[in-house]
C-alpha cells in the first residue's frame, strides 16, 4: 500500500491551483502558494492518475490517499480540516476525478483506500457557529477541553472517567471540533457519510484517522453497518502508540477493554517504532523480535500494516542514523516481515524531511520541475536510483513469493546487530537474514526443531550474503549492512 498526500504528489490539472483553486499553475498566486511550506501546492487526483504506471511498475497494488473532503481553510492542503464532508475539495479536482481514479486502479487490478475522519471536522466548518443540534460536538468553540494523546487510560480497567474523558471528548490539537458520536444523529450522519463515499467511489478500504479518540460503541456500529453492506471492505485505523498492548486493544475481535470495535486491523505503530530504532542504530535488532513476539495480542496479526514513514513523522532518511544503507535494510525487513506493508510516497527514493510540514515535501517531478524528475529513471540521482531499484526488486520478489505474502513466520536468531527469520507457505520456505553494522559477520544458525529442519538451501533470491549447510544447521555469511534472502525447499 502506498500513501499519497494528494496535494504534494503531482499536479495533473494546471487550472485548479493557487489558494482558491482557480488559478493556473504558472500564475503568481499559485507560485506564492507553492512557496509556502503550509500552502496548497497544486497536487490533485489527476496527478495521481497520470502516474499510475510509475506506481504499478514500482510494485504497488493499493493506493491510500489522504482525505478529499472540501477544506475551505488556509493551509488545509492535507485534507484533515473538513468544511464539507460530502464534497471533494476543488484543489484536488471533482468527484468525477475521484471516480476516474478508482476506475483506473480497478482496471489495473489495484485497490483504493480513502482516508476518513469521523473524529472531528475543521475549525471553519459551518457547524462550529451553527451546529445542527446543541450536542453535535463535545463542547463548543468557546468551552471545550483539549484532547490528550495518552491512550493508556482507555486500556486500564481501573482508570476513572476523569482520565478517559479528554481522550474521546477533547478537541484534537485544542482546535478541531470533536464530533459527539454519542448523539445518535451524529453517529448516523458519520456512518452514512462513510457508506456514501464507499458506494460512490467503489472503495476497497478506509483508513480511519485518530481512531482511539472515538468511543468503541460508535466503532462497533460503524463497522457492523459497513460490513453488512460491503463484506469485503477493509478498515485500517491510526492508533499512534509504541505499545502493542494498547494498539491491539482496538483491533477487531478484541473485547478486553470494551465492545469489539470491528476494525479490520490497526496500523502497526509498535513495529514502526522498532524498525526505526533498530535500523538507525539507536537500539538492538532484538527490539524487532520483542515487538513481534506480542503478535498473540492480535486476533489477526497477519493483517497488521507495518511501515517506516508516514505523513505525520520525520522522514527516516532525515533521522539520526537514517543513512542510505539503513534505509535499504529497513526496507528489506518491511517487505519480508508478516503483514501488509505500506510505503509513504518518496520512501522508494529516500526522500528526506524533518518536522511537519517538511516531511510533506513535493514529490520530485510532480510539479513541472525538470531538475530532478524521480518519476523518470533517467533523471534519478544515484541515491534515488539505488533505493528505488532495491525497493522495486524486493516488491517484485514479494509478489511472486507466496511465503512472503501470506506465510507463517519463525524468528530463528537475533543479536544486537542481526536478525534471521523464515517464512513458510505450503512447501515454500524462505530464509531472511539481515545484518546491521560496519563489519562482515558469520552467523551459525541451528535449524533443529524449526520449520527449516531437514531442509537444504536451494537458491539465492536476493542480497549479497551467502549461506552453507553445517552439521546442525546453516552458516550465513553477511557483509556489513547486508541482506540475504534464500529459498529452502
Amino acid at each position: 500500500m502506498y500513501l499519497i498526500m494528494t496535494d504534494r504528489f503531482a499536479d495533473g490539472d494546471h487550472a485548479n491551483d493557487g489558494p482558491e483553486a482557480k488559478g493556473s499553475a504558472d500564475s503568481a498566486p499559485a507560485k506564492a502558494e507553492r512557496a509556502n511550506p503550509h500552502g496548497w501546492h497544486g497536487g490533485d487526483l489527476r496527478g495521481i492518475i497520470d502516474h499510475l504506471d510509475y506506481l504499478q511498475t514500482l510494485g504497488i497494488t493499493t493506493i491510500w490517499i489522504t482525505p478529499v473532503y472540501q477544506n475551505h481553510s488556509p493551509e488545509a492542503y492535507h485534507g484533515y480540516h473538513a468544511t464539507d464532508m460530502y464534497a471533494v475539495d476543488e484543489h484536488y479536482g471533482s468527484l468525477d476525478d475521484l471516480k476516474a481514479l478508482s476506475k483506473a486502479l480497478h482496471e489495473r487490478g489495484m485497490k483504493l483506500v480513502l482516508d476518513t475522519v469521523p473524529n472531528h471536522v475543521g475549525p471553519r466548518h459551518p457547524w462550529v457557529d451553527d451546529s445542527p443540534e446543541p450536542t453535535w460536538f463535545h463542547g463548543t468553540k468557546a468551552n471545550h477541553t483539549a484532547a490528550i494523546m495518552d491512550f493508556q487510560p482507555l486500556t486500564n480497567p481501573y482508570a476513572p472517567w476523569r482520565d478517559e474523558r479528554n481522550i474521546t471528548e477533547g478537541w484534537f490539537a485544542d482546535a478541531l471540533p470533536d464530533n459527539n458520536q454519542e448523539n445518535p444523529a451524529v453517529a448516523k450522519y458519520l456512518i452514512q457519510n462513510a457508506i456514501w463515499w464507499t458506494e460512490e467511489v467503489s472503495l476497497d478500504g478506509l483508513r480511519i484517522d485518530t481512531f482511539p479518540y472515538v468511543g468503541r460503541e460508535f466503532w462497533s456500529q460503524f463497522h457492523s453497518q459497513l460490513h453488512a453492506l460491503y463484506p469485503s471492505l477493509t478498515t485500517v485505523g491510526e492508533i499512534s502508540n509504541p505499545d502493542p498492548q494498547i494498539v491491539s486493544s482496538f483491533a477487531g475481535g478484541v473485547t478486553r477493554n470494551g465492545v469489539d470495535t470491528g476494525q479490520w486491523s490497526p496500523l502497526d505503530f509498535p513495529l514502526h517504532y522498532a524498525i526505526r530504532n533498530a535500523f538507525s542504530g539507536s537500539a538492538s535488532m532484538e527490539e524487532l523480535a520483542k515487538v513481534l513476539r506480542q503478535d498473540a495480542l492480535y486476533p489477526n496479526p497477519e493483517r497488521l500494516t507495518p511501515f517506516i514513514d508516514n505523513h505525520d513523522l520525520n522522514r527516516f532518511a532525515s533521522a539520526p542514523g537514517g543513512s542510505l544503507a539503513a534505509n535499504k535494510l529497513a526496507m528489506a525487513f518491511l517487505l519480508t516481515v508478516r503483514g501488509m506493508p505500506h510505503l509513504y510516497s518518496g520512501d522508494e527514493i529516500c526522500l528526506e524531511g524533518y518536522q511537519d510540514p517538511d516531511n510533506r515535501r513535493d514529490f520530485p517531478g510532480g510539479f513541472g520541475d525538470g531538475k530532478n524528475n524521480a518519476f523518470q529513471a533517467s533523471m534519478r540521482s544515484p541515491t534515488q536510483t539505488e533505493i528505488y531499484d532495491w525497493t522495486s526488486n524486493l516488491l517484485s520478489l514479494r509478489k511472486r513469493t507466496p511465503a512472503l505474502l501470506i506465510g507463517s513466520m519463525q524468528i530463528l536468531y537475533t543479536s544486537y546487530d542481526s536478525i534471521v527469520y523464515e517464512r513458510t507457505a505450503g512447501a515454500q520456505r524462505i530464509l531472511i537474514a539481515i545484518h546491521r553494522g560496519n563489519e562482515d559477520t558469520v552467523l551459525h544458525i541451528s535449524t533443529a526443531q524449526t520449520d527449516l529442519a531437514s531442509h537444504s538451501i536451494n537458491s539465492h533470491l536476493f542480497g549479497e550474503g551467502t549461506n552453507r549447510a553445517e552439521s546442525d544447521g546453516i552458516a550465513i555469511e553477511l557483509p556489513r549492512n547486508g541482506v540475504l534472502i534464500s529459498s529452502m525447499p
